[in-house]
């Protein structure tokens, strides 16, 4: 054991200090990095609590895990039990090792016959990551039902802020104060579903996009998962992130051990701009993240189009208007397997249809290939329709308890990919279709939650995350630089473990330009722009029935991984030029779109959206006014921007991509026609923007003079 007690890590403004003397690691602060030159001992002692009457004899501090047995009154860490024996343990620090930048630290409780890890390490970005273990040691099975990751807040720590929603309204913010108590969010979808909230923010009163400090927690896993944040009536408060563990889903056997998804943690002194900031540097950082490989494609899926009427004439024409916009990657979606004419049959029967293509899919990828495009083709693996040729051969590879059928959803059941039969049937229908046609994506839905997800009566939600992180690999290691789009109806599986292993995620079914102002802006807290599908929708939303026009469309899809889904063969001549400038710019500007600072300006009232993206040298930024309702005042708030460099002079122009939005003043502002201010100016007083319509936006270039 290393005979150090104090650890100081720092990385990129961000700071850890942990604590061993006491037996247990102590996470003595979180957050921004405090330096090297004050003394250990005196920092120790300036931590330490006083003793109030009412409490034990002497300052106990549980550290990480929270052991009851050092007087620790909250929610352990570690909860399980050996046959009801072992539930309460109290570990002693065995191994400690340390680098620069990280910290493993290994304990065990021999009486109870467990080892604890925890390793803390910095990634790029400044993100903490933080990763837990626990071994049975001992000689009796050990029955776990939680191992979760308490990370401590300061007290001056008021406010917390996570995600809700539903399908075609994801990722919907709701935030509270800080208050006595336990505040969880549980999913249980066996997905992180609609309503998951894909990290968990603590923050200072009042803390906005550029101001305030802000804490984040969020899991490198898509099954089920717990946030927290619990406040003692000490006063003390800490946030957490653990899976959420079914009864009897782990049950540790002698010498086994279980490995807790890894948590990621980033701080931010200037706001959840910068939490953003630290997520969006992490994992560009990867040398297989999709922007790092190559330039997002401008991808166009035919289902808004088509539905399941497929047709090569109807196809190729959509294709034809494809080529002439710009279109990059033409998506096949559900409906060419099987008996899949509609959504009763053929789900799992992952065959080309003799009825919907006699000739197979060649036909079609000649065309779009002819055309200079990609393809790319719909699968959903994880799930069965009963009316399916797998379903009648093989009825026991659903999810199931006993005999007992789990309620249908969408007329489908869950197929128990961990069951070895049913894994191999799917991977080798997909390869198969992977291996005959040239194929460069495919779109993997997942429209079902999970009920009773039992392999053999035991609960299975954690075997099936990781058997589908196993068969994308797998499919990737069988198909160099296939890219996989993870989709589960809509934004039903975007989180931070999926990451690692699909390069694109359909971030809701919802077209509808005003709907995707907000799923967009609250998804792309933690996700990066490039790895979001954002479509252009029709005029008239299929799941909203509203109407936009192109314009607003437009500039609300172009601030992600963008694309279309519309009938093209329907557009005018005048769209059809509008999308094909809109499809220039995009791909003019994608480099700044995916790998800039993402910015986000505090307005005063909710009637609009100021956001852009700034290039990390500042020398250039493209921003949106986007009104989301008629404004409360006769003439709009001012359109300032943040991120710029305060000193330089930038050249401002209004572009038009795709058509002008639309305005109901009876004079638009001067600058329209081109200003030059500085980067101060812009920031503390902005521009004067013209009177939109409600549900328009407009587009701004911003370049370093």
């Amino acid at each position: 054991m290393s005979q150090a007690t104090f650890f100081n890590l720092q990385s990129d403004g961000a700071s850890i200090v942990v604590y061993l003397s006491t037996g247990t690691p102590v996470v003595l602060h979180w957050g921004a990095s405090l330096g090297q030159g004050f003394n250990e001992q005196d920092f120790i002692n300036a931590t330490r609590e006083a003793v109030p009457h009412g409490d034990l004899d002497d300052y106990q501090n549980p550290g990480v895990w929270r052991e009851n047995a050092r007087g620790f009154l909250g929610r352990p860490a570690l909860l399980g039990h050996r046959a009801g024996l072992d539930w309460s343990q109290k570990f002693e620090v065995v191994e400690v090792s340390a680098t620069e930048n990280s910290l493993f630290v290994r304990s065990a409780d021999e009486q109870a016959g467990l080892e604890l890890t925890v390793k803390f390490e910095f990634a790029s970005g400044g993100v903490l990551k933080i990763s837990q273990s626990v071994k049975n040691t001992g000689a009796g099975d050990f029955s776990l039902d939680a191992l979760t990751t308490f990370m401590p807040l300061p007290d001056y720590a008021a406010e917390t802020m996570d995600f809700t929603g539903r399908w075609v309204k994801e990722r919907q913010p709701q935030r509270r104060p800080i208050q006595v108590g336990t505040w969880a969010r549980e999913g249980r979808e066996g997905r992180s579903g609609h309503d998951y909230t894909i990290v968990q923010l603590a923050m200072t009163a009042g803390a906005g996009y550029q101001q305030g400090e802000v804490w984040s927690l969020g899991l490198q896993w898509s099954g089920n998962t717990r946030h927290l944040i619990e406040k003692m009536a000490t006063g003390r408060t800490t946030m957490a992130a653990g899976e959420l563990l079914q009864p009897g889903e782990v049950i540790l056997a002698a010498g086994e051990t279980y490995e807790a998804p890894v948590v990621i943690a980033a701080h931010s002194e200037v706001g959840i701009d910068g939490i953003t900031d630290r997520h969006y540097r992490w994992l560009r950082s990867r040398p297989n993240h999709p922007s790092t490989v190559r330039p997002r494609p401008l991808s166009l899926n035919v289902w808004e189009a088509v539905y399941f009427d497929h047709n090569l004439e109807k196809l190729t024409a959509l294709a034809d208007v494809a080529q002439e916009i710009g279109v990059e990657r033409f998506v096949l979606d559900d409906g060419w397997f099987g008996s899949r004419r509609d959504d009763k049959s053929g789900l799992g029967d992952w065959i080309v249809s003799k009825d919907a293509w006699p000739d197979g899919l060649k036909p079609l990828i000649d065309v779009v290939k002819a055309r200079g495009m990609e393809f790319g083709l719909w699968f959903e693996g994880e799930m069965v329709n009963p009316d399916s040729d797998v379903y009648r051969a093989h009825p026991e590879w659903i999810f199931q308890v006993g005999n007992r059928i789990p309620p249908f959803g969408r007329l489908q059941q869950v197929l128990d990919i961990t069951h070895p039969g049913a894994f191999e049937h799917v991977l080798g229908q997909v390869d198969a279709i992977l291996c005959e046609y040239e194929i460069d994506y495919i779109k993997w839905d997942h429209n079902r939650t999970l009920t009773e997800a039992a392999h053999f009566g035991k609960a299975a939600v954690r075997e099936q995350t990781k058997a589908i992180y196993r068969l994308f690999d797998e499919l990737k290691r069988r198909h160099p630089g296939l890219e996989i789009e993870s989709c589960a109806s809509g934004g039903g599986r975007i989180d931070l473990g999926m990451v690692e292993h699909a390069d694109r995620f359909w971030t809701s079914d919802c077209n509808d330009a005003l709907e995707r102002q907000y799923i967009q802006r609250y998804t792309q807290f933690a996700i990066p722009p490039e790895m979001l599908g954002s479509h252009i929708g029709p005029h008239h939303a299929h799941t909203t029935f509203r109407t936009h026009e192109l314009a607003f469309r437009a500039v609300t899809a172009l601030f992600g991984h963008a694309g279309l889904e519309w009938d093209l063969t329907q557009t005018t001549d005048e769209e059809r030029a509008a999308l094909k400038g809109w499809a220039a710019y995009y791909k003019q500007n994608r480099a700044l779109l995916h790998g800039g600072r993402m910015v986000r300006v505090e307005q005063p009232d909710d009637s609009a959206f100021v956001h852009g993206v700034v290039s990390h040298d500042k020398s250039r930024a493209i921003f949106a006014l986007a009104t989301l309702r008629s404004t409360p005042s006769i003439t709009p708030n001012a359109m300032r921007f943040e991120g710029l460099d305060a000193a330089a002079t930038y050249r401002v122009r209004l572009v038009e991509p795709a058509g002008a939005g639309i305005t109901i003043g009876r004079q638009n502002p001067i600058w329209m026609t081109g200003v030059e201010l500085t980067g101060a100016a812009l920031a503390k007083v902005g521009l004067r923007p013209p009177v939109l319509a409600p549900e328009n936006a407009i587009l701004v270039e911003l370049d370093r003079i």
